[in-house]
């Protein structure tokens, strides 16, 4: 039976608010995901699993010629667009566990997939697919989360790629994805075609301090996340 990771109702909601401005997506992730992105002007770019379209505002501020969001969760989705305020962006309502048939071949200069590969279960389908609609050369940018924060909060072996569940700070909601160590997560991006360029154990912006000093300070003592980015080869 499919798992559904979808973040839909109340804590598609939770989730949209509090990555405008929260410490971990807000001040950790996006700053390390940009700063592997580099100039974006006039790049074509996917954002698979865009969320409340934060990133994908953001990359438009930043110069990208066109930017296309694929999202899995309808509440998430309704944020996306609010936030957006553009129909001339497309969005794409669709599970991430089945292929990007709607998407045509080496149609992408960049894609995204911020903080998306855990919760999957189809992880080398998804990564077939996007070296499949990366033009060569193109850049696969990828955050999840690190192997060891699973290993310090669920506790177990570090070894251990089961399947958690994960509680959202104080909106009573849970969310499950899946563990996985270093060397399955690299070798699993890396065994889809492309080579890793850099590596990053990006730790929150001195900006998360104003925002929640106690997470901001957890992330200098364990590392949240992890960030690659990858060369279509």
């Amino acid at each position: 039976m499919r798992i559904n990771t979808a973040y839909e109702g109340a804590l598609g909601d939770y989730f949209a608010d509090n990555a405008t401005d929260g410490p971990y997506n807000a001040h950790t992730d996006r700053p390390a995901m940009f700063a592997l992105a580099g100039d974006v002007s006039g790049l074509r770019v996917l954002d698979i699993g865009c969320g409340a379209g934060h990133y994908i505002t953001e990359l438009r501020a930043r110069g990208a010629a066109e930017v296309v969001g694929v999202e899995g969760s309808a509440t998430l989705l309704g944020h996306a667009r609010d936030r957006i305020g553009d129909d001339a962006v497309a969005l794409h309502h669709h599970d991430l566990e089945e292929p990007l048939d709607f998407l045509p071949d080496g149609s992408f200069d960049l894609a995204v997939m911020a903080l998306v590969h855990h919760h999957l279960e189809a992880r080398r389908q998804l990564l077939a697919e996007l070296h499949r609609v990366l033009r060569p050369g193109g850049t696969l940018l990828v955050s999840t989360v690190h192997p060891t924060a699973d290993w310090v909060w669920h506790g177990g072996s570090y070894f251990d790629e089961d399947r958690v569940e994960t509680r959202f700070g104080d909106s009573g909601t849970t969310n499950s994805h899946r563990r996985m160590t270093m060397q399955t997560f690299l070798g699993e991006l890396l065994d889809a075609g492309s080579a890793l360029e850099r590596f990053v154990e990006p730790r929150a912006t001195e900006a998360a301090r104003r925002v929640d000093e106690v997470r901001y300070l957890k992330t200098l003592q364990t590392p949240f996340f992890v960030a690659v980015r990858m060369r279509r080869n």
